[in-house]
């Protein structure tokens, strides 16, 4: 489970859609999801910096004039693999935040790149991270003198992560994860312990082919036992996380089909799902399985 590399993103309005509940959450209604691409704005925060285990957060968010974009945006935590930073999958998480996205990375304390006691093997304890992350981001969003609050649909939450940050993904769906979490991206990764239990929520597993560090056959078997909606890209003849360097085959494949992912479950856009099967698909490039609900 290795380290990646670097990269970025002009405005939209929005208008209201539906609302309802889900899970006893009261959701707002949903704005349209974004039609053109905005700027993207950096902060760097700490959740619970005077508490055992602080947490760096990289947090990537549209933005206007220097300031987060008018409106609210559904938010992704975003996890870094072993022995590696949230600034390294920035073409990604960059791209998202452009899209209409607010991404939130944390630097776990024992796995990433800099780390002074670095240990595989709390991997374990990085779902409650996330957690930790989605919690601070529903009070930042209530707060009155952050330049997030009012900012962030904090009931339209997803989570991704790369590697062992794939991992950490899927142990955040457990039983009892609040609803809140509406859909996961596993990349290059697999399934903890107890993981795909409690609300369904789509699930899109991406995975190159001949993976040397997670073999393919450990993302299928994750792929294999999620109990709700699923799908698996494939890259063909591709490792760890090639394809999620600009200019590498399967980076537009990688891009597409995530972005219409998030849209379809964070912004309700079923042009988006629809769009899905024929933006993961290229001859030689990649291949798309697909159990999902549109």
């Amino acid at each position: 489970m290795t380290a990646l590399l670097a990269g970025c993103g002009p405005a939209t309005a929005a208008t209201s859609g539906t609302t309802g509940t889900t899970g006893g959450i009261a959701l707002a209604p949903v704005r349209s999801a974004p039609r053109t691409t905005y700027p993207v704005g950096t902060r760097q925060l700490t959740v619970d910096p005077t508490g055992p285990r602080p947490l760096p957060l990289t947090v990537w968010y549209p933005s206007e004039g220097g300031r987060p974009a008018a409106g609210r945006f559904p938010a992704i935590v975003y996890s870094h693999g072993l022995r590696s930073l949230p600034e390294l999958h920035a073409p990604l998480t960059t791209r998202w935040a452009a899209a209409g996205f607010v991404v939130a990375a944390p630097t776990y304390p024992r796995t990433n790149l800099r780390a002074t006691h670095f240990t595989r093997a709390d991997v374990r304890n990085q779902p409650a991270d996330g957690w930790r992350v989605i919690r601070y981001l529903i009070r930042l969003d209530a707060g009155r003198d952050d330049p997030l609050a009012g900012h962030l649909d904090v009931n339209r939450i997803a989570a991704g992560g790369h590697s062992a940050g794939g991992f950490t993904t899927a142990g955040m769906f457990t039983s009892g994860h609040s609803p809140r979490l509406r859909s996961g991206i596993l990349i290059a990764g697999g399934g903890l312990a107890g993981a795909f239990a409690g609300p369904t929520a789509p699930l899109l597993f991406v995975h190159g082919g001949t993976d040397p560090i997670v073999p393919e056959s450990v993302g299928r078997a994750a792929y294999d036992r999620t109990p709700g909606p699923a799908a698996f890209l494939r890259l063909v003849g591709q490792g760890h996380g090639e394809y999620l360097t600009p200019g590498r085959p399967g980076f537009a494949e990688v891009l597409a089909t995530t972005t219409d992912f998030l849209r379809w479950t964070l912004y309700d856009d079923p042009a988006a799902g629809r769009r899905l099967p024929a933006d993961a698909v290229r001859a030689g490039v990649s291949t798309f399985d697909d159990r999902l609900t549109r």
